[in-house]
């Protein structure tokens, strides 16, 4: 297992933990949990109660949603990437389900965490809100590039009737 200080240097280089200072992400570290998930099982569930963000450590991972009777890719992560960060915004429900698709090694930080972490140091909290809010958006921004470059007509005005109706 890496130290606190290894784990602090490869945290700074993802994307939701960019320009957080070392203290800070010590402060997250000494109350975060590691867990490890079995290829082939489910780190989270859709429709389950979020409670806290990920951050993949090792291995690789599927984001699937279900529609109808069967389960969609949505993408695959790797090592470097999080999931479940849209809990610690909205406090909802999961949108997706999480299935290690190789041994996985993950950091959980817990809803609760985030909100200690605000008590402690609101400056870098501001920014990692910042930086996750700025995940999301590039997510968003790719799944709308990927729907817009359908291939059909028929699909373009599928995909305007259901951004209609979500409206």
């Amino acid at each position: 297992m890496q130290d606190n200080t290894s784990l602090c240097e490869a945290l700074q280089q993802m994307a939701i933990f960019g320009g957080v200072d070392d203290n800070a992400l010590h402060f997250l570290l000494a109350r975060s949990r590691t867990g490890e998930y079995a290829a082939g099982s489910h780190i989270t569930r859709e429709g389950e109660t979020g409670t806290g963000l990920f951050v993949l450590l090792n291995g690789r991972v599927a984001v699937q949603r279900r529609w109808d009777d069967h389960e969609v890719l949505l993408r695959e992560l790797d090592a470097g990437e999080c999931f479940g960060e849209m809990a610690l915004l909205d406090l909802g429900k999961r949108s997706a389900s999480v299935l290690a698709l190789q041994d996985c090694r993950v950091l959980e930080m817990e809803t609760g965490l985030l909100h200690d972490f605000f008590e402690h140091d609101t400056r870098q909290f501001a920014l990692m809100q910042m930086n996750i809010a700025r995940e999301l958006s590039r997510r968003l921004r790719a799944t709308f590039n990927s729907l817009f470059r359908a291939a059909t007509t028929s699909e373009r005005e599928l995909i305007e009737r259901l951004l209609r109706q979500q409206g």
